[in-house]
């Protein structure tokens, strides 16, 4: 929910004072308002720093964070407040973010007020990314590419963005997924990589909020404990995270509920079989009292789902599934 980010970047701000930060900012497919909602919150807040994770192309939330108080300093050169670093692994996604805002959406931006004619000229001299992760095989959403081949893609794709548009300052490219060693970050910056960027191995550690039976888990895996399972935010797609396989039975629930709402129209079309597999196996209660929990859950994320499902039993049904993959990280901590 947003009141938990918004307590959030209240408490960084709490502990570490005018030291810099960033959020992270997901792409939602499923819920586009939800996103907006954060990107309104993050600058309301003064945020300067986000991570756009999970993005298939542009929208306009992360342009209108991108561009917001866009302006020429003294020097006539044109600086962007806000600074997004992009997490990518697909090299037509990563030449969206190296390329200008379309002018298509920068039309929009100005039609709805959030940007004057003027910014939108000026943003057609600078990237919508500062800053470029290539995003190899990982930890949750990935689409599992080799670091190998990847990162010497996205430098040599970035060095045509730089080559086609000038901009004033280069896009740094960086190398994200299976970083968890001194020997995997020295290899990263020999291939020339500006950054790394870890995620999955500081769920493991000391001061993280997961808990110590997964931490456990995390810190003994190995690479052939893991696995593709579908994803919470992009469920009714059919997008796959990457997983711990070991130790755990998410991933085989998980595939079970995607085949359900696959096969399925709606909860009544369920099988006998199916609805105990749903209660007796993965949820541990009735359907019903499952579709509570998700109803009290999204009255304070997005009620418009609740309206959607009441309207289009498909979509209840995806409700449903998908909150056993969206519980399932928070009985991790």
């Amino acid at each position: 929910p947003i009141e938990t980010i918004d307590r959030a970047i209240h408490e960084l701000r709490g502990r570490i004072g005018d030291a810099p930060f960033g959020m992270n900012l997901i792409h939602s497919p499923s819920e586009p308002q939800h996103e907006a909602a954060v990107v309104d919150l993050y600058l309301r807040r003064g945020v300067r720093l986000v991570s756009a994770s999970a993005y298939l192309g542009l929208t306009l939330p992360l342009l209108r964070y991108r561009l917001h108080g866009i302006k020429r300093d003294a020097s006539g050169t044109v600086v962007t407040p806000n600074r997004v670093v992009a997490k990518v692994s697909r090299v037509e996604v990563a030449r969206k973010f190296l390329a200008p805002a379309p002018d298509e959406m920068l039309r929009e931006l100005v039609r709805i007020g959030e940007l004057s004619p003027q910014q939108a000229e000026w943003a057609g001299q600078v990237p919508i990314a500062d800053d470029l992760t290539a995003e190899a095989d990982s930890g949750g959403h990935t689409d599992n590419r080799p670091a190998l081949t990847l990162l010497p893609t996205m430098q040599a794709v970035r060095d045509e963005s730089q080559a086609r548009y000038g901009f004033a300052t280069p896009v740094r490219v960086g190398l994200a997924g299976g970083i968890a060693t001194p020997e995997a970050a020295a290899a990263a910056f020999a291939m020339g990589a500006a950054y790394v960027l870890t995620g999955s191995v500081n769920q493991s550690c000391v001061e993280a909020g997961t808990s110590d039976a997964v931490r456990q888990l995390l810190a003994q895996a190995r690479q052939a404990d893991v696995t593709m399972a579908p994803a919470a935010d992009m469920f009714e797609m059919g997008v796959n995270v990457q997983v711990l396989k070991r130790g755990t039975m998410f991933a085989m629930r998980a595939r079970k509920l995607y085949d359900v709402y696959r096969t399925c129209d709606s909860v009544g079309a369920l099988s006998p079989e199916q609805r105990t597999l749903l209660e007796r196996d993965i949820f541990r209660q009735s359907l019903d009292d499952v579709w509570t929990d998700t109803k009290r859950f999204f009255r304070q994320r997005d009620p418009a789902q609740i309206e959607r499902a009441e309207r289009d039993p498909k979509h209840k049904l995806a409700l449903i599934c998908r909150s056993y993959l969206g519980r399932a990280s928070i009985w991790a901590n």
